[in-house]
């Protein structure tokens, strides 16, 4: 497609991430979705390896696995490409794949649903990336996650009770977190590698840990200053990365 109409369909959409399309239009995502790329460590080169992006959403890291090689990449998601909570929905990611001339595959199931029979076997990598602490039942998404994971899973994750040493875990039963009803679980830096474990991964290593406190105090007054954010329900969390391997 030209790029006028590339321009005004990308305009029709509400954008979660930060997708450059080619001819100079990058979507207006609410996510900075290169600078979270930055932090994941993910392999420069993913030639001949298969992929599950869990969450996939408008698609930014599916797409990103197969331009660095990836021989096949399955995006899977339910709870955003359906509408959920008011937020977007497949059309993204449809018009992503299509004007990047992409082959990357879907799947519309829930985490929950994840195993080898549904998807056809298990990937090399797996992705799931800002999803755990939207979930209700988080160590039995990581199990899902795990029956799929045939070398090594990335988990971005949010993360909480940091003054904590021993493996814990916040429960929001309201919109304690971004005043959002889809954040359910806020665990430490221990009990993701704890429920890792549990999950059956052998290695696991924190590649991206907690930021500096006068970094998390700034990005707590950033949020309360632009979204009405509780200034203290941010500056009591950050987001890590951890590789495991099975």
């Amino acid at each position: 497609m030209d790029r006028d109409e590339l321009r005004a369909r990308v305009a029709q959409l509400r954008w979660h991430h930060s997708i450059d399309l080619g001819q100079g239009i990058i979507t207006p995502g609410q996510d900075n979705s290169p600078r979270k790329l930055a932090r994941l460590g993910l392999p420069e080169s993913l030639a001949g390896k298969t992929v599950l992006d869990v969450g996939a959403w408008d698609g930014f890291f599916s797409f990103e696995a197969e331009r660095r090689g990836a021989r096949r990449v399955l995006a899977t998601d339910s709870y955003s490409w359906n509408g959920s909570h008011d937020w977007g929905d497949k059309r993204g990611f449809l018009l992503a794949r299509e004007a990047l001339g992409s082959k990357v595959e879907d799947m519309d199931i829930d985490v929950l649903d994840l195993s080898p029979e549904r998807l056809g076997g298990t990937f090399d990598l797996v992705l799931f990336l800002g999803v755990l602490y939207h979930m209700k039942h988080p160590m039995l998404a990581l199990e899902r996650v795990a029956s799929v994971t045939g070398e090594r899973v990335i988990v971005e994750t949010a993360v909480d009770m940091l003054s904590t040493r021993r493996a814990a875990m916040a429960f929001y039963p309201g919109d304690e977190l971004g005043k959002d009803p889809t954040n359910w679980c806020g665990p430490n830096p221990q009990a993701v590698v704890g429920m890792l474990r549990v999950a059956g991964f052998k290695r696991i290593e924190i590649v991206a840990g907690l930021r500096p406190l006068w970094f998390r105090l700034a990005r707590a007054a950033r949020e309360k200053w632009r979204r009405g954010f509780g200034f203290w329900s941010i500056a009591r969390t950050d987001r890590i990365v951890v590789h495991a391997w099975k």
